[in-house]
């Protein structure tokens, strides 16, 4: 049927061109934003997942940044460990040549007071070795704990070691000299001792930091793994996009033409009537 009321070719070629218009739109969007799903208009669903997977990465970002800060502290602490460490050495070799019987007491009054300057300088090292406020090495801390998951709920830990003169590990006192024959004899038992446990104690210090550094690593392999997801869920193929415009681009064209075609329809009515 022939009308100049209803034009149902116009009202047909129009909804395909404004179906065209939109989905040119939604690839114009994505070649913008270099994203398929950039909001939760472009798919709900999708879009929930992605955001859902953003905020574990922003968490882990600041898993890394509670692990770094555990690693430094137990670096701080290991780094006074070994040179407490060769403190002692020192010390031992001072008390093993004051022992000598046949050292005047002038030489030995010199080591002691080479050895007095040692002592001391223990208990410098160990008041110093702080990082964020932290000491591993002087008794303050029991622990070191850092975050070990996205939402806090889990967390690894290291213990301390309390290297301080006097202690269970550094048996040395912090009075301990070598002014006499007998005493350096003592003293070469105690710092051998000393020695020992804070090589034991430098090495519980390496294990715990193995530890930080295992979980760093898998951390930044998880959070990497949820952000090539997130990739996966809303980024857009750009050849797809690409080669998807060209075709819409040329729909549309079609769909002008089509439209204009189909307004041009009434007009051929006007020959019936001359």
């Amino acid at each position: 049927m022939l009308s100049v009321n209803t034009n149902t070719g116009a009202m047909v070629a129009l909804q395909y061109l404004n179906q065209t218009q939109g989905q040119l739109a939604t690839t114009q969007s994505a070649i913008n934003t270099g994203m398929k799903v950039a909001s939760a208009k472009d798919d709900g669903a999708t879009y929930a997942m992605a955001q859902n997977m953003r905020g574990d990465i922003a968490g882990y970002s600041a898993v890394t940044d509670s692990i770094d800060r555990g690693m430094s502290t137990i670096d701080v602490a290991m780094s006074a460990g070994q040179s407490i460490s060769d403190l002692l050495i020192e010390m031992k070799t001072k008390a093993l040549a004051a022992a000598d019987t046949s050292l005047d007491t002038t030489s030995r009054q010199a080591m002691n007071q080479d050895f007095v300057a040692l002592r001391d300088q223990i208990t410098a090292i160990v008041k110093n070795a702080v990082f964020n406020g932290y000491n591993l090495v002087d008794g303050s801390t029991q622990q070191i704990s850092a975050l070990a998951s996205s939402d806090g709920t889990r967390r690894i830990t290291t213990a301390a070691e309390n290297l301080s003169l006097s202690g269970s590990i550094v048996t040395v006192s912090t009075a301990a000299s070598i002014s006499t024959q007998a005493a350096a004899s003592t003293m070469v038992v105690a710092l051998q001792n000393s020695l020992t446990n804070v090589d034991s104690a430098l090495a519980k210090l390496s294990a715990g930091s193995k530890k930080f550094s295992i979980q760093l690593g898998f951390t930044q392999k998880l959070s990497d793994s949820l952000t090539t997801g997130v990739g996966n869920l809303v980024d857009a193929d750009m050849a797809t996009e690409s080669a998807l415009l060209q075709s819409l681009q040329v729909k549309q064209q079609l769909g002008v033409q089509a439209l204009s075609i189909a307004n041009q329809a009434p007009q051929y009515m006007l020959s019936l009537f001359k």
